[in-house]
């Protein structure tokens, strides 16, 4: 059986790497630019997210817009945002199927081998969702790094890296959890001889 200290170790990890996944995808720092005019006064700095682009100038003043239409969208920010958000759900529902799998809850009955493959299912859930959240930020990673082919400016922001960082979590807190496949009880390869049993013969 798996160690109750390695399941709750998987199930944090994999509730920060939750909170990191949601807190980047709200984030509209996934996509930086700098505009710098004749002085500093005119210098902008342009944000790009999954739901919202804003624009901060040097004064301070920030101002952020949603996207009107997902038509106007490109596809690596359509399939970004879709990828993100399965992964978050998957997640979620990874993590409610291990508050029933864990040897420290009363979820799930008294069954150990039963609740260690649930921990086992959860681990492998929580281990899809942060795949999809590693394969939407590498696919918008790309989109970035195509723009800088044609001599655009923009540069990877910090809501990727918390993403990123997030879908890593869950990762590592996944196989944690997915390594509490139940072990079966070995049997002996050779059937044990029964010892002879000693009889007395009385004349």
């Amino acid at each position: 059986m798996a160690n109750s200290g390695l399941q709750m170790l998987g199930f944090s990890l994999s509730l920060l790497g939750l909170i990191g996944l949601i807190v980047g995808t709200i984030m509209p720092q996934w996509k930086m630019s700098a505009y710098v005019g004749d002085n500093i006064i005119t210098a902008v700095a342009m944000y790009e997210g999954l739901w919202m682009s804003c624009a901060s100038q040097s004064t301070g003043q920030i101002q952020c817009k949603v996207y009107d239409s997902i038509l106007q969208l490109n596809s690596a920010l359509q399939a970004t945002r879709a990828l993100m958000i399965v992964g978050i759900i998957a997640t979620v529902a990874g993590l409610g199927v291990a508050c029933m799998g864990m040897k420290c809850t009363n979820c799930g009955g008294d069954d150990k081998t039963r609740k260690s493959r649930i921990a086992m299912t959860s681990g492998i859930i929580i281990l899809i969702g942060a795949l999809c959240s590693i394969i939407a930020c590498s696919w918008f990673a790309h989109d970035i790094i195509q723009a800088l082919l044609v001599s655009v400016n923009p540069f990877f922001g910090s809501a990727m890296f918390i993403a990123w960082a997030g879908a890593f979590l869950a990762v590592v807190g996944g196989c944690m959890l997915a390594a509490s496949c139940p072990r079966g009880k070995s049997s002996p390869r050779y059937p044990m001889s029964k010892a002879p049993s000693s009889t007395k013969e009385y004349v």
